[in-house]
């Protein structure tokens, strides 16, 4: 005979509600075992997630900064900015991961087998990274600009050149 072995995959999500998510995955033979497991490894892939305005930055931030994707298998999630009010339009899977990330306002777009729910919430996880992945303008250094050589050396450029004569060299 062949024993059939029973194996529980745990997806575990942890947030602050205020921009920070975490997010872990854990198979074990026990169901208490995976659970600790997925909380432990959550603890230790918390990231910061950046939030942003929708069109008037009044207020706190609300929502995503810009359209950003994420995938994982043949689950692809793209979070997309909503305005004020409207609330987390998603699944229920992406919705508590967008809720413990402290977004407010957002909207979501899934393709693929989202019945996957471990691939779904990897998606959701690896779109919300992305939000600090894109450099928009208001993230820019300031950019000191300096002379061009012609500005910097203009009083020398401006002396008329004057050829020396050569002169002879004996041996």
């Amino acid at each position: 005979k062949q024993w059939y072995q029973r194996r529980v995959a745990i997806t575990a999500g942890i947030g602050d509600y205020d921009g920070h998510i975490g997010l872990g995955v854990k198979c074990s033979k026990e169901v208490a075992t995976a659970i600790r497991g997925a909380i432990i490894l959550a603890k230790l892939s918390v990231i910061p997630v950046r939030r942003g305005y929708w069109g008037n930055k009044i207020g706190m931030p609300h929502t995503v900064p810009c359209k950003v994707t994420g995938k994982c298998g043949s689950v692809l999630v793209r979070l997309v900015p909503a305005p004020r009010g409207t609330g987390l339009v998603s699944a229920p899977v992406p919705k508590k991961l967008l809720n413990m990330a402290g977004f407010e306002d957002c909207y979501t777009c899934a393709t693929g087998q989202t019945a996957t729910l471990g691939n779904f919430a990897k998606a959701t996880f690896a779109a919300i990274a992305a939000t600090y992945a894109y450099l928009t303008p208001d993230m820019w250094s300031p950019t000191v600009f300096t002379n061009s050589p012609y500005q910097e050396y203009t009083d020398y450029l401006a002396k008329p050149f004057v050829k020396q004569p050569k002169k002879e060299v004996k041996y």
